[in-house]
């Protein structure tokens, strides 16, 4: 790997920021891999690109994200913008030879996902998608309960992603409930737990989905109401490779709950259970336990669940969702540096576009389909 990596980032909301916070801290974390170069940062205008590389800590700003791909000190870019501009900014950048850090979704219409994955192959350069969730050490941990046999046979698998930050029937229409941005809770929020299903059981390949608007439409800024397009709320049965039945159920409506996304894996000898809003623990129930002595166990995130000990020497005093990313960058370099990384490229990616797909294909048509 070079001594250094020039990074590009387009666009500076929630995620944007996110990105940036993680490439100026990935080197003080772990301390291995390049140094990091901010080399450039492009906004919807000149001004606000000057204003947050400011902040961010980048050189070079620009209102033209393609001045930004065509930068020759350019050689990773940070993809952060809504989702409908994700395959095309992707796609410039690997054919214009850097590697590529694309927020999820990987695009709006499946096709637009096909091409990046080709785009990917093709330029033979590192494109993974921001799937941090699946950097929590708890969810390697996960990993290695289900791995070592410890709850034996999985037969079920239960996941709710819930938040309530389009709970309120008044809240101005924006552009997540366009239909440009996608079909609503169902691939905003519904990648988050197929990445989780990924990285812990394998491929879904079976659907019957059910899709549906807790509001049928929303006030805008000019004082009339618009028909919300898109849909808030997706329930989900399934099937993975192996037969494995599972439930998801998705909500973007729900009030009181924040940043939920609740995983409940069953087996022959156990169960696990995890809560994303309290992502530094997870509970575990095995019958291997004496029977006046089950019940299920507490297990907070500790230096012996790494990297947590990259950040903190302690136990039980917990990680928070900017680490995740830090912990993603670190793997998006281990991956440019050619070396083994945790990470969910493009074609992994695409194969969870397919689920997504799938499922609203299954609620037009009512019918369970296969992915």
């Amino acid at each position: 790997m070079n001594s250094s990596i020039g990074v590009g980032l387009i666009g500076t909301g929630y995620m944007g920021k996110c990105h940036a916070l993680a490439w100026n801290g990935v080197k003080a974390v772990f301390g291995d891999g390049p140094k990091v170069r901010l080399v450039h940062l492009a906004e919807v205008n000149a001004d606000i690109a000057r204003k947050k590389a400011d902040e961010f800590g980048f050189d070079k700003a620009t209102g033209d994200w393609r001045e930004l791909i065509a930068d020759p000190e350019v050689e990773v870019v940070s993809v952060t913008t809504p989702n409908a501009f994700h395959a095309e900014m992707a796609i410039a950048a690997l054919e214009a030879g850097k590697h590529v850090w694309c927020e999820k979704p990987m695009a709006v219409a499946l096709a637009d996902a096909e091409r990046m994955a080709a785009a990917a192959k093709a330029s033979g350069r590192v494109a993974v998608l921001g799937y941090n969730y699946i950097q929590n050490p708890l969810i390697r941990q996960i990993g290695a309960i289900l791995a070592d046999g410890t709850i034996g046979t999985v037969n079920h698998v239960r996941l709710e992603m819930d938040e309530d930050f389009m709970a309120d029937p008044e809240a101005l229409f924006y552009w997540k409930s366009e239909a440009s941005s996608g079909y609503g809770a169902l691939d905003d929020f519904g990648v988050h737990p197929l990445s989780l299903l990924q990285v812990l059981l394998g491929r879904v390949t079976k659907v019957f989905a059910h899709l549906s608007k807790p509001y049928a439409d929303r006030p805008t800024r000019e004082g009339v109401r618009r028909a919300v397009e898109t849909f808030d709320l997706a329930s989900v049965l399934f099937e993975l490779g192996d037969g494995i039945s599972g439930v998801m159920a998705m909500d973007r409506s729900a009030w009181g709950r924040k940043g939920r996304i609740a995983l409940q894996i069953f087996g022959s000898k156990g169960t696990i259970v995890y809560d994303q809003e309290r992502m530094n623990e997870l509970q575990l129930y095995v019958t291997s336990d004496k029977p006046m002595e089950q019940g299920f166990r507490t297990i907070l995130a500790a230096p012996q669940h790494g990297p947590y000990d990259r950040f903190i020497p302690a136990p039980g005093h917990g990680l928070g969702f900017n680490d995740l990313k830090i912990i993603e960058c670190h793997e998006l370099l281990k991956a440019i540096g050619g070396d083994a990384a945790r990470v969910i490229d493009f074609d992994t990616g695409l194969g969870i576009e397919r689920a997504v797909h799938a499922m609203a294909q299954s609620h037009r048509e009512e019918r369970w389909v296969r992915v």
